[in-house]
């Protein structure tokens, strides 16, 4: 990981500069998302992709197992005020310095993106005003979900699975860490694509939270094995007792059977979101195909990850994850340059798929 340069004041990064970090680093760090973004309009672009990338650095410092979380929340919090109110390439070194010497487990591409914090600040700053402070405050809002993971659970090595302690609380934690991009993406939409001048922003920016709940209980209830072994549990304590479980009852794949009566709840619950979803989908003018294929592929993806899970009876075992193949993705991406142009091959696309989740809740 390279650092930042302490002496200087920042400066916006010469173009060639700002593709790659806006494309090849993006990339490195992202996967379906990705794509989303390069699909995206041009107005929309960069604010979107420089939100991303900024909250990615942030996630990756918070996640950065070889300090322990009171440190990380230390240098999380800098980060943030640093996309708050700016700071200078020093105050980005004094962030990253420590991180360049405890990078065990990082990837290669967030070794890259931190490297590249201060041109990626300095993206932030060079944003029109109003893209700027909506691209500020997705990120704080981000970055307050990755500290009640460093808050709310016990250290990843301890031994220990913590869990959140009701509905209420997940839910505000989807809004957290996806609900505000939802959000968010509506106000960018709004203020960068005048053909959705017709758009109620209100309304839109609604069910475009639960959008972001949809994508995000949709990540938490796949990723359940994976977070259980770092001590983290997003079903709800009170949930689990009244199942006659607790946290560490789950790190057992023969207790899978036992703990439906919790999963299946939350899977329709997704479901719901995703109504909301298809709402936004079919709100967006038909002639704004790259909007909407932005939009449509993480709904496919997200029905399609929900079936696979509500299929897969060993859903707790590490080892056997509820994952779509890159082969259906591509598949799907393909299909959809055609059908994404009309209501009724969405309308039918999205039904299907909610109907084989639902299909597959109904025969557990």
């Amino acid at each position: 990981m390279v650092s930042p340069s302490p002496n200087g004041p920042m400066t916006r990064p010469d173009p060639i500069d700002s593709y790659r970090l806006l494309t090849d680093v993006l990339k490195s760090v992202s996967r379906s998302f990705y794509l989303s973004i390069r699909i995206l309009p041009r107005g929309m672009r960069e604010p979107v992709a420089v939100a991303y990338l900024l909250a990615r650095a942030a996630d990756t410092i918070a996640d950065t197992r070889a300090l322990p979380p009171s440190r990380r929340l230390e240098k999380l919090l800098a980060f943030r005020s640093l996309v708050e109110s700016g700071g200078t390439p020093q105050s980005i070194a004094e962030i990253v310095e420590e991180l360049d010497t405890h990078s065990d487990g990082v990837s290669a591409g967030e070794r890259r993106l931190l490297g590249q914090t201060d041109s990626l600040l300095s993206l932030l700053e060079g944003l029109p005003e109003a893209d700027r402070e909506r691209v500020s405050n997705v990120v704080v809002t981000l970055t307050r979900g990755m500290e009640l993971d460093l808050t709310s659970f016990p250290p990843e090595d301890s031994g220990k699975v913590g869990a959140l302690e009701s509905a209420e609380q997940l839910d505000g934690y989807t809004y957290l860490v996806a609900g505000c991009a939802g959000e968010f993406w509506t106000q960018v939409a709004v203020a960068n694509e005048p053909r959705l001048a017709r758009w109620d922003a209100e309304e839109m920016s609604a069910l475009g939270v639960r959008f972001g709940k949809a994508l995000q209980l949709t990540n938490v209830l796949r990723d359940v094995p994976r977070d259980l072994r770092i001590g983290r549990c997003y079903f709800p304590a009170e949930e689990l007792a009244a199942s006659g479980l607790a946290p560490p009852d789950l790190l057992v794949p023969a207790n899978a059977d036992r703990a439906r009566t919790v999963l299946v709840p939350w899977i329709r619950t997704a479901l719901e979101h995703f109504g909301a979803a298809e709402a936004y989908i079919l709100a967006t003018p038909r002639c704004c195909t790259r909007l909407r294929l932005a939009a449509l592929w993480p709904v496919l993806l997200g029905l399609a990850t929900l079936e696979r899970l509500a299929l897969n009876d060993q859903w707790l075992a590490p080892d056997r994850p509820s994952r779509v193949g890159r082969r259906w993705v591509y598949g799907m991406m393909a299909r959809s340059v055609v059908a994404v142009r009309s209501d009724i091959l969405v309308r039918q696309w999205i039904h299907g798929l909610r109907h084989r989740v639902e299909r597959a809740l109904r025969d557990i």
